[in-house]
């Protein structure tokens, strides 16, 4: 084995590694007027809007917001809001899940934590965008004040962390959208997420049952080989049968996404697992990918294992579930999840 992979400590070989909805966002969200300039920047799709939220300190998150297409009287659908994982902004849920749930009568929130996409940076935060704790707040933040209803919140790989750690954070009060609180949600829905316990668990066994793969990993992410090698970009995140022209762009995007790493990994893992859970009532999707080269399916089952639900694996898609050429299939199992949960919540109307 490589004693290059043995040279990093192991916390950095993952990923540096989404009632009454509102009809438009309320009058604290505003046009982006000074944000983050990417070189190559997404090119909002019909129906998108480019928002800002400006957080207590008062640094703005930048928010792609797509309003229901159609509103179902009979159905009251919960806003949907969408955190990215690293190496990841707001338009990886733009390209093709925000179309799809507003037209399904969701509306639809995606946003960028602190020092990615098109956001600003906390200058004071040292080397790293955060902690798992401060994104968590900057999303409840966001929640608390653009949300009229609980939401359902979801979570890609560290992005599935984050909501881990606001779901472990949430009272057991109402939605009343007062204080320095976590607001209630509707649900969660865990996407390819870094389980419960953080990455070290995927890192070791990853060295020693695919010592070939960690290496990959390893180059990909934490030595960020993903941004100049369009084949291990496709490996790390796609499907094989994902088209170059598609994934060379969302190389791009990637590289300009993260203007600093989300997390001090060594320093989150130290903090983990996240805290439990064990009387909630929180309906939680823990959704996962059969081809998925970050998070294997040992982390898919202790993620699930630790909320008590059963996971669900989306046969023939990769860890960019939304951006990846079979992205309607991990859609349609969230949207089938979604209307359960719509006919339990109108039930109990």
């Amino acid at each position: 084995m490589s004693p290059f992979v043995f040279s990093l400590h192991p916390t950095y070989i993952l990923p540096l590694i989404n009632i009454n909805t509102p009809k438009k966002p309320t009058n604290f969200l505003s046009t982006l007027a000074k944000p983050h300039k990417m070189k190559v920047p997404y090119q909002l799709k019909q129906g998108q809007k480019r928002l800002s939220h400006q957080l207590p300190s008062g640094l703005n998150m930048e928010v792609i917001f797509q309003e229901a297409i159609v509103k179902h009287p009979r159905t009251k659908s919960p806003p949907l809001v969408f955190v990215h994982g690293s190496f990841h902004a707001a338009w990886c849920w733009a390209f093709h899940w925000l179309p799809f749930f507003s037209e399904f009568g969701f509306d639809c929130y995606a946003v960028s934590l602190l020092g990615q996409g098109q956001g600003e940076s906390d200058e004071t935060s040292g080397p790293v965008a955060g902690t798992l704790q401060t994104h968590a707040m900057d999303v409840a933040n966001f929640i608390q004040k653009e949300i009229r209803s609980p939401p359902v919140l979801l979570g890609h790989s560290f992005g599935g962390l984050i909501v881990q750690s606001y779901i472990s954070n949430m009272t057991n009060i109402h939605f009343t959208g007062r204080g320095n609180l976590h607001p209630q949600l509707a649900g969660a829905v865990l996407v390819c997420s870094v389980p419960p316990s953080g990455n070290s668990g995927l890192v070791w066994r990853y060295l020693f049952s695919k010592p070939i793969a960690a290496f990959k990993v390893t180059m990909s992410l934490a030595a960020k080989a993903f941004a100049t090698s369009l084949s291990l970009c496709k490996e790390t995140f796609f499907s094989k049968e994902m088209e170059d022209h598609l994934v060379q762009r969302y190389q791009e995007l990637m590289k300009e996404s993260s203007r600093r790493p989300l997390f001090d990994l060594k320093k989150l893992n130290e903090s983990l697992p996240v805290p439990s859970v064990p009387e909630s009532s929180l309906n939680i999707l823990v959704l996962g990918a059969s081809n998925d080269f970050i998070v294997d399916n040992e982390g898919l089952t202790e993620t699930a294992t630790f909320y008590g639900v059963p996971s669900v694996c989306v046969d023939g898609v990769a860890h960019d579930m939304m951006l990846d050429c079979s992205w309607e299939k991990g859609a349609q199992a969230i949207l089938s999840w979604l209307n359960d949960l719509n006919n339990l919540n109108n039930q109990d109307r």
